[in-house]
């Protein structure tokens, strides 16, 4: 068994590394090269919310706004120009008539699989010394973690009577 100072190492350490992923991830830079490599020409923060929507839709735009870390007056706008772009529909929610979900498009789902196709074209470098089981553990191991966290959120959300 690892004692609880082993632990608590591992812990931070793994904090600091998924800090540290979501900084890299969040450089505007690494979007840029992502359209640019999937020959895409949208604004960012647009490219953001279109690969959201595809990844959590049908989805409205206050849980979109928070899966975002944006306010929702700025990701409705940024919604309504998606759908300008005839890269989303905007329908009501089955359960909630005045509730308009995002849903994505043909030509969305275009994009998103155009963007898909680039980031594992660029990403195959990254993990190309990886060996299958390396590769495939992580995976595993990083889903794991997401879906544990997930059920704790929920829990608490459960707790806090929201």
């Amino acid at each position: 068994m690892v004692s609880q100072h082993r632990r608590h190492i591992a812990f931070r350490r793994l904090h600091e590394s998924l800090v540290d992923l979501i900084a890299l991830m969040n450089l505007p830079q690494r979007d840029e090269t992502l359209m640019a490599e999937a020959g895409i020409d949208l604004d960012r923060a647009l490219f953001k919310l279109i690969v959201g929507i595809r990844r959590f839709g049908p989805i409205g735009v206050v849980e979109l706004a928070e899966r975002a870390g944006r306010d929702h007056t700025t990701v409705s706008r940024q919604v309504a120009k998606l759908a300008e772009l005839g890269l989303i529909e905007r329908r009501p929610n089955p359960a909630d008539r005045r509730v308009k979900e995002a849903v994505i498009t043909s030509a969305g789902r275009r994009i998103t699989d155009a963007l898909e196709a680039a980031r594992q074209r660029l990403v195959d470098s990254a993990f190309a010394e990886w060996s299958d089981r390396d590769l495939v553990q992580f995976e595993q191991l990083m889903r794991r973690c997401v879906d544990d966290m997930l059920a704790m959120s929920a829990a608490d959300k459960e707790e806090g009577g929201q």
